[in-house]
């Protein structure tokens, strides 16, 4: 099944008239069709074969389907809590995963408990799998932490902002990993926005000139905040591996299975000392790239509207209810549990402090330095103009 570009758009017209000389500028080749994605669930939620894959999901129990469906719908039901809480004033800032939640729940269930993964700012469904509380999350994006976790105790790295500078920090650890005789992989997340980072890039060398246990994946939403892939790459992602000596894959990133598989198969090559491939999961942003975006200013109606059909929650659903794996009463119970989610994750939030706003002063140098200190002093006394005009 191919996918077709999400943001086409009409060649310029040239012009040799005036008689001004014809442009010697050689044309940019065609763009060639679509590479098919691994696949093994339609967005009808029909079973399709794949000889490849299909053995790392041959084993799967209708109990486990049932766990990648819950673990879907709770984490989006997290997420829109999250939204929600944020536009009341809650929060600073949110980065949606909507419409992402197979490429994270696949590929979140794919890792063993001995393996590390390093993600970006939008991993949430991959930090629910890896045992992270939802709540933990929205103290950073509150403020009141600086990441809400311990990243041994999950194998779940902090957050990182930086883009891109994961996949470095995930290949030093892999080859680190390599160096100790472990048999335990490494997955770094990332979007297709940061694949156009150098850091990206220099992982891509050292991981596969020294052989390293890592895992790229990278989450292509269609945007890198407004700008299309299309705008980003001449050649698909997954692609790029090639060019630097192991395999790339691009996979449907709606399907949960099909993600699920190619990440299994991804990390089993790791894990044996195949060292690294890439993971292209096509999906799509179907919200803003965070709170502070509006992406009905850039894209259309049109392309979000072809997108929902292929949505990976409902896929799924329409898979377990055509083999039998799930019945009414699964479904309402668990709707059941996703409102007690989003109950909860409101009344934690709302209870925890306003964030010290002196603390975005602390943990800069490891000792004082004057110009924090001025800039300390400086912030101080702006939020004080604030009280005397109060008191006026």
């Amino acid at each position: 099944m191919t996918v077709e570009s999400t943001a086409a758009r009409k060649p310029r017209r040239s012009s040799t008239g005036g008689g001004k000389r014809a442009s010697t500028k050689k044309a940019a080749p065609q763009k060639g069709a679509e590479p098919e994605l691994v696949q093994l669930l339609t967005p009808e939620g029909k079973r399709v074969e794949n000889a490849e894959y299909d053995g790392y999901v041959a084993s799967i129990t209708p109990e486990e389907l049932r766990g990648l469906y819950r673990d879907m719908v709770l984490t989006r039901r997290f997420d829109a809590e999250a939204t929600a809480l944020q536009r009341q004033g809650e929060l600073g800032l949110w980065a949606s995963l909507l419409g992402q939640e197979a490429a994270q729940i696949g590929s979140g269930r794919a890792t063993r408990d001995d393996d590390y993964v390093f993600p970006t700012y939008r991993e949430h469904g991959v930090a629910w799998c890896r045992g992270v509380d939802p709540t933990n999350l929205l103290g950073m994006f509150r403020g009141v932490n600086n990441g809400g976790w311990d990243p041994n105790s999950n194998n779940f790295h902090l957050y990182t902002i930086v883009i891109g500078s994961q996949t470095l920090h995930a290949t030093g650890y892999a080859m680190g990993v390599a160096k100790d005789g472990a048999d335990s992989a490494v997955i770094a997340y990332f979007g297709d926005g940061a694949s156009s980072q150098g850091d990206v890039a220099e992982s891509f060398t050292f991981s596969a000139v020294y052989n390293a246990p890592v895992v790229f994946f990278c989450q292509n939403n269609q945007w890198a905040i407004s700008e299309p892939t299309e705008r980003q790459t001449r050649v698909p992602l997954f692609q790029r591996a090639q060019g630097y000596g192991f395999p790339g894959v691009r996979v449907d990133g709606n399907d949960v299975l099909a993600v699920l598989a190619v990440t299994r198969w991804a990390l089993e090559r790791a894990r044996t000392g195949e060292g690294p491939a890439l993971i292209e999961a096509f999906t799509y942003r179907m919200g803003a790239h965070t709170t502070s975006d509006d992406p009905t200013k850039y894209r259309r109606d049109e392309e979000r509207e072809a997108w929902e059909a292929k949505d990976p929650i409902l896929r799924l659903r329409a898979y377990l209810e055509s083999e039998g794996h799930a019945d009414e009463a699964f479904f309402a119970e668990l709707e059941d549990e996703s409102e007690a989610l989003g109950k909860r994750v409101r009344e934690v939030v709302r209870a925890m402090p306003d964030p010290d706003l002196m603390a975005i002063f602390e943990n800069v140098y490891a000792d004082g330095h004057a110009l924090v200190d001025e800039e300390r002093a400086q912030f101080a006394a702006y939020q004080a103009s604030f009280a005397d005009g109060e008191g006026k």
